[in-house]
């Protein structure tokens, strides 16, 4: 008799050790006990390194580990291991989505669709993506998919709300916010709630409010995100309605939570804009000069969130000769694909070491990607405003580019940043001395442009001046941007585009003059930020 069995019997304990492994891992998981999870998950891969569903834990690990290369590693090797694995296809387009990979995370949902065309799931994520690609339409197509499949789908409605919302359609946009209000459990209402407060003015009355009020009654049960998410709700409805006090008293609960939840190195932060001025000096900017891509088809609009940016980019975007492409990231995706010869980064310090045929280029493939979104477009705008930061490069490598820097009352900006929860790159913004010291650095970097840009390259807007003299402003926006003047510019709110930033809803009216020192309302509240402002 062959002995057989032994092996067997051998892959047998394996498998029983790697599922017993793979339980102790997944309960660690659960309990947020992630390192302990990895810890475990290693062994059992030890065990049984061909089994997905192991791969696929690890994966969703090292995500909440925030090590997303890890998290790729794992999920791709699951759907390597098995290829019609929906969930992992799922998880890995996810991964990719928030870091900003939006385009790979689309193919990603594209061949999870092909293998569960009916999961209403992927269709939500997939519309998500399509909608951070400005594909709105495409996209409320897959939340009325994902909607048909599960009509109460609360998280589908919010995505759609906010898709609505982009497309101007506010009244559909609030439907849909009710829609995912009224199907949610209450321990996740709060981020509904807020996404809703900042796409309405709230009166004295409105039904939101108490609703809100009520859910703030128990607040210390919901989970630490939701408590967040309820208190910039509370505190944008009472901003509203005049309570200035229980406004502000929100929204200091809300950023203190949001603030221990984003890692911030602020020295690291700040000493990156000294650096970044150190590296463009007048010397290396005279040198370098006229080496890029020549084109006057880009504009760039940049500086501080919350500063009349959207507004500008609206007045440009209603010229018949102009397309507005939002914050599209473009440029600094160029630069971080435009390494040195020695392998290092570009930025925020390596441009002295970049040939003039690097500059031209990078200039040149910023502009096909652009061009792209708009071929036909005389003018593109570019309003990310972190732009401010490559400055120097966006001149060398695009000499003929337009600027605009928008300006507004630095404790204004300073305060509406802190109404809000953003989504990119401003981790300063959620303590008032932080976000203080960071507008004296931004205002520092600023001051060195000036001395090193040509004449003419930039011009600066004012949010006060705009909102007085909006005619005006915008004739000066054209000329600098070599425009001839048109009436529509006047009657921005009337134009049909997608808006994607926190100001989607005021840019849908006419000028108003209701922010323009607005902050003095708030009085000694603000004292943490005046101190950090005046240095």
């Amino acid at each position: 008799m062959e002995d057989k069995p032994a092996a067997v019997h051998i892959k047998s304990q394996t498998r029983t050790a790697a599922a017993g492994l793979f339980a102790r891992a997944l309960d660690h998981y659960r309990q947020g006990q992630y390192q302990s999870a990895s810890d475990v998950l290693g062994s059992a891969l030890r065990a049984e390194p061909r089994n997905p569903r192991l791969w696929y834990l690890a994966g969703a690990t090292f995500k909440a580990l925030r090590q997303p290369a890890q998290a790729e590693h794992c999920l791709r090797t699951a759907l390597a291991l098995a290829p019609t694995f929906v969930e992992a296809h799922n998880d890995l387009a996810v991964l990719l989505h928030e870091s900003n990979r939006v385009a790979e995370a689309i193919v990603v949902y594209r061949q999870a669709l092909e293998h569960a065309p009916a999961n209403a799931q992927v269709l939500n994520n997939f519309g998500a993506a399509l909608a951070k690609q400005g594909q709105l339409e495409e996209a409320l197509q897959c939340f009325d998919q994902a909607l048909g499949l599960n009509p109460a789908y609360a998280k589908a409605h919010h995505n759609r709300g906010r898709a609505l919302a982009n497309l101007g359609r506010l009244g559909e946009a609030h439907q849909a916010l009710h829609a995912a209000i009224a199907h949610a459990p209450p321990g996740e209402k709060a981020r509904f709630y807020r996404t809703l407060a900042f796409l309405k003015r709230f009166s004295p009355g409105d039904a939101e409010l108490p609703e809100m009020e009520a859910l703030a009654l128990d607040i210390e049960s919901l989970p630490a995100r939701e408590q967040m998410e309820l208190n910039f709700a509370l505190g944008k409805a009472y901003a509203d309605v005049g309570e200035r006090e229980r406004s502000f008293r929100h929204f200091l609960a809300g950023n203190r939570e949001k603030r221990r939840q984003t890692p911030y190195d602020e020295a690291a932060a700040l000493a990156r804009l000294e650096r970044i001025q150190s590296a463009f000096s007048p010397g290396l900017m005279a040198a370098r000069k006229g080496a890029g891509q020549v084109s006057a088809v880009p504009v760039f609009i940049l500086g501080m969130p919350r500063s009349g940016s959207t507004l500008v980019e609206q007045i440009l975007a209603s010229h018949p000769q102009v397309y507005g492409a939002g914050e599209c990231e473009e440029f600094r995706s160029v630069a971080d694909a435009t390494p040195l010869a020695d392998g290092r980064a570009l930025l925020p310090d390596g441009i002295a070491d970049l040939p003039d045929a690097g500059l031209r280029k990078l200039g040149q493939d910023y502009l096909e990607r652009m061009q792209a979104l708009a071929p036909h477009a005389p003018r593109i705008v570019d309003k990310t405003l972190t732009n401010f930061l490559h400055l120097g490069l966006i001149h060398l490598a695009l000499p003929s580019a337009r600027i605009i820097h928008t300006r507004r009352d630095p404790v204004d900006t300073c305060l509406s940043c802190f109404s809000h929860i953003f989504n990119g790159d401003h981790p300063y913004s959620y303590d008032l001395s932080e976000l203080g010291r960071y507008w004296r650095a931004y205002d520092r970097l600023m001051a060195h442009w000036r001395s090193v840009l040509p004449a003419g390259v930039m011009l600066e807007i004012e949010y006060e001046e705009m909102v007085g003299d909006l005619e005006g402003q915008s004739r000066r926006l054209l000329a600098h941007c070599g425009l001839e003047w048109n009436d529509a510019c006047l009657e921005f709110h009337k134009t049909q585009r997608p808006v994607y930033t926190a100001s989607v809803t005021q840019v849908r009216e006419p000028i108003y003059r209701s922010s323009v020192q607005k902050w003095r309302a708030y009085g000694d509240r603000l004292q943490p930020l005046l101190d950090a402002l005046a240095g």
